[in-house]
């Protein structure tokens, strides 16, 4: 009776959620901030999202076909770090920027170590980071979102004489004006639908939220990194600067993506409750200390990278003990 028996590793709970299941529902939370990403930006921002997931998806299939590897395009993962890779970029770079970046963060971040699940870091924000330092000034250009003269010129496509979208610009971002301590003359608004600098995936803070409650209600992610990240944060500003600036410095950069979209990796965030509280608020006054106290302006990226290295360290001093541990004596 007893050979019958078999025991293999924990976890021994079934869940009905698959991988491909997951990363469609998060690409289906990415979507709204793409589509405002083309209105505010214009056809390049399209372009730069085809190419870093068509890039993303191939990088992926021949690496695991010449490595004999199980192919494993059809889990959808590698779509999803093209759509973050891409959201990281700014909407005015070559195509050949998206190309590079998103082969780093499916094959050097990704592939090498073991495919999915087996990475310490985010494979986006690595190759957003590599980026940075190889391409500095590409990286650093952000221009304006024009979305009130896109939506005119889309209105113009249904009659009258057809226009093309506004050219871009490079300028200011909010952020840069928020690091001064004052708000000057941003507008609430434009930070909520986009229209304002930044690279094309976090401008439209109000399609991230949506896309961000979409993943917690549906149970894709936990609420505790972003709360526990973006409320930190906010209260961080509020002791400083007071409570307006600390409400646009929340809707303001890549807190948002961040925080919903790449701090809450399944792979490289802790797994325990009490761990994922620890690594939201960390993050918090990481990306505080970055944005206030440094020469750069953001700091979500490096936050958010810096505690995917300590989330083994998390774990260890955080996770539950087993149930019916029994300690031994002499």
């Amino acid at each position: 009776m007893m050979k019958q028996l078999m025991v293999t590793s924990s976890p021994h709970i079934r869940d009905r959620a698959t991988t491909p299941g997951i990363m469609q529902k998060v690409c289906l939370a990415l979507a709204p901030a793409g589509i405002m990403a083309v209105l505010n930006f214009g056809w390049n921002a399209l372009g730069l999202i085809a190419v870093s997931v068509i890039t993303a998806v191939l990088s992926e299939y021949l690496f695991e076909y010449v490595s004999h590897k199980r192919v494993t395009v059809g889990d959808w993962s590698a779509v999803v770090t093209g759509l973050l890779l891409a959201y990281n970029l700014p909407a005015d770079a070559p195509l050949w920027i998206a190309v590079i970046g998103s082969f780093l963060a499916v094959v050097l971040v990704k592939q090498c170590f073991g495919g999915i699940g087996q990475n310490f870091m985010n494979p986006a924000l690595t190759a957003r980071a590599i980026l940075f330092v190889s391409w500095s000034g590409i990286m650093a250009s952000y221009p304006q979102g024009n979305l009130t003269q896109n939506l005119a010129a889309i209105g113009t496509w249904f009659g009258g004489e057809a226009q093309g979208f506004a050219d871009t610009v490079a300028g200011a971002t909010p952020l840069a004006t928020l690091n001064t301590g004052a708000i000057g003359e941003l507008k609430f608004v434009d930070l909520l639908i986009g229209n304002h600098g930044g690279v094309l995936g976090e401008t439209c803070a109000i399609a991230l939220l949506l896309g961000g409650l979409y993943l917690i209600l549906t149970g894709v992610i936990d609420w505790k990194i972003p709360v526990c990240m973006i409320g930190t944060l906010f209260v961080c500003y509020l002791l400083k600067d007071g409570a307006e600036v600390a409400l646009y410095q929340v809707f303001a950069g890549g807190l948002m993506l961040g925080a919903f979209f790449m701090a809450t990796d399944y792979a490289t965030s802790p797994v325990s409750q009490t761990g994922k509280v620890i690594m939201g608020v960390a993050c918090g006054l990481l990306v505080f200390v970055i944005r206030a106290f440094a020469n750069y302006a953001e700091g979500v990226s490096f936050a958010i990278l810096f505690l995917n290295v300590c989330t083994p360290l998390i774990d260890r001093f955080t996770a539950p003990k087993p149930f019916g541990e029994v300690k031994k004596h002499g």
